[in-house]
């Protein structure tokens, strides 16, 4: 009764006030909203970025008012990330690149509408699981998140990358070897605890290792547009027209069950300091396909691979404000900004906050649903702009892919060097496609690779045995998980093998 009493109040300060007008806040939000897609929309803007931009427009700003227009950035560059994902195999955040892999799929089959409704309605059911979970359980989940050591965070990311045995189930050697390629690259630059170059080459470039958005644009965009400039068959050799049509009720009713189970996933590993929306999509997506009726369907338009990455990501961002309001501790680089951005406004996130602030911080909750409704409205206006700009001519549309992939990686850190990192990326993933090897498992590695092994020599510093992977509760937990994730595809495979064969 008390929670709902705040959250009424928190409505009433949000929507009128004497120094606030009532249109104020819905203003800031739409425009919050848009700035977060676009953000999203484009390679080499991440979250943390868009709201380090931002920031400074918040000066003079009402801090409720501040607030409310940070967080609406935030939450909605998740979906802006699956748009150039689902429409040009460019996934402008990393964790859109479990949502390209169904649906650049179905754009290459000329329904890209499908895929781009079917993200937008995941992720917007995704952002409402989220921000129930945050407004009900923000005090019990971080605690719990509290709880994750380095042995902890090192068995997160091995389950993590167990993942890639139920997202390639057709040739599992060569996921296999493109996920150990990932974790090699991945090992490039500065040794995390003595600080000695590993094969740098002398480049000092190199010392921060491989930066990751180029190298995803790399391997995702202009891998795919080499691939069809070499065998001359892009997707307009093949549709003649793109559907702008969105998926019927009865698609999105059949996938229910993976848009609310990828919320949720996306919830508590986003309320997990430094996991965030990337192990959140890939972790909903393989736990999706381990329990699909039809697993096949994965990786060639599955609406269930689409929609669980999809609602994961969206719910991870609700998560991940859990341990910044009542901790103060911040789960991602965004989320660091936007403790910077709470403490120029004189408010300091932390258990104190709802007792301090209790008015701003349901006020905030308020603004979260209203939010999502504005994030659907644009996304539902949006789909027939972003289906014609895929349906434009190949001599126009790939040359425009590749100015927007190296300005991208030109952007991360305003070096040329970002765009031969870019350039070498994409003819390696040209090289692996070409050869059927899936390029979504390195960059599993790549992101994971790093997590597992600080955490893993941390671990081992600090206790000096291994067994304290296996002594710690949560570490022994997850590594029972990543042991069922990695054997139970292969077991189900083998039984539906045998009972075909025992058929015929």
């Amino acid at each position: 009764m008390e929670l709902l009493t705040n959250l009424l109040s928190g409505f009433s300060a949000l929507l009128g006030t004497e120094t606030i007008p009532w249109w104020q806040p819905g203003s800031v939000i739409m425009i919050g909203i848009t700035i977060g897609i676009f953000v999203g929309v484009m390679p080499g803007l991440s979250a943390s970025t868009g709201l380090a931009l931002m920031v400074p427009f918040t000066f003079g700003m009402d801090p409720l008012i501040a607030i409310v227009f940070l967080v609406s950035i935030y939450t909605s560059c998740a979906y802006g990330g699956t748009i150039t994902a689902i429409a040009i195999n460019t996934p402008g955040t990393p964790a859109a690149v479990a949502v390209a892999m169904d649906g650049y799929a179905l754009t290459q089959q000329g329904k890209p509408g499908r895929a781009l409704g079917t993200s937008l309605l995941a992720n917007v059911m995704g952002g409402i699981t989220g921000s129930l979970i945050l407004i009900f359980f923000s005090f019990p989940i971080s605690k719990v998140a509290l709880k994750f050591g380095p042995p902890a965070f090192f068995s997160l990311a091995i389950f993590g990358l167990t993942i890639v045995a139920s997202m390639e189930s057709k040739n599992r050697i060569k996921a296999f070897f493109s996920t150990a390629l990932g974790l090699l690259l991945m090992t490039v630059g500065l040794d995390i605890i003595n600080a000695h170059p590993r094969f740098t080459f002398g480049q000092t470039e190199l010392f921060d290792g491989f930066s990751f958005i180029p190298a995803l644009i790399g391997l995702f965009a202009l891998g795919e547009i080499l691939l069809n400039i070499e065998k001359d068959t892009g997707i307009k050799k093949t549709v003649k027209t793109f559907s702008s049509n969105l998926p019927k009720f009865s698609e999105i009713w059949s996938i229910r069950k993976n848009v609310f189970k990828g919320g949720a996933i996306g919830a508590l590993v986003g309320a997990v300091p430094g996991a965030g929306a990337t192990i959140a999509a890939f972790v909903a997506y393989g736990e999706a396909k381990r329990s699909s009726k039809d697993p096949d369907k994965f990786g060639t338009g599955s609406l269930e691979g689409i929609a669980a990455p999809s609602a994961a990501a969206g719910a991870s961002e609700g998560g991940a404000l859990i341990p910044l309001l009542t901790l103060g501790i911040p789960g991602s680089a965004a989320t660091a900004v936007m403790i910077g951005a709470l403490t120029l406004h004189n408010i300091i996130p932390g258990p104190e906050l709802f007792t301090r602030n209790a008015q701003l911080v349901y006020a905030l909750f308020a603004s979260l649903p209203i939010g999502i409704g504005f994030m659907l409205l644009i996304g539902y206006l949006g789909t027939k702009i972003w289906v014609k700009l895929i349906a434009a001519p190949k001599a126009i549309l790939l040359p425009v892919i590749i100015a927007i992939a190296f300005v991208g990686s030109y952007a991360v850190k305003n070096t040329m060097f970002d765009v031969y990192v870019c350039l070498g990326f994409g003819i390696l993933g040209w090289i692996l496609r070409r050869n059927g090897f899936p390029t979504a498992p390195m960059v599993l590695a790549m992101i994971l690779g790093k997590m597992a092994e600080t955490n893993f020599r941390q671990a081992l510093l600090a206790e000096g045995t291994w067994s304290v992977f296996f002594t710690n509760p949560l570490s022994l937990g997850l590594l029972i998980l990543a042991v069922f994730s990695l054997v139970w595809p292969i077991i189900k495979e083998r039984k539906k093998r045998a009972s075909s064969e025992s058929v015929a």
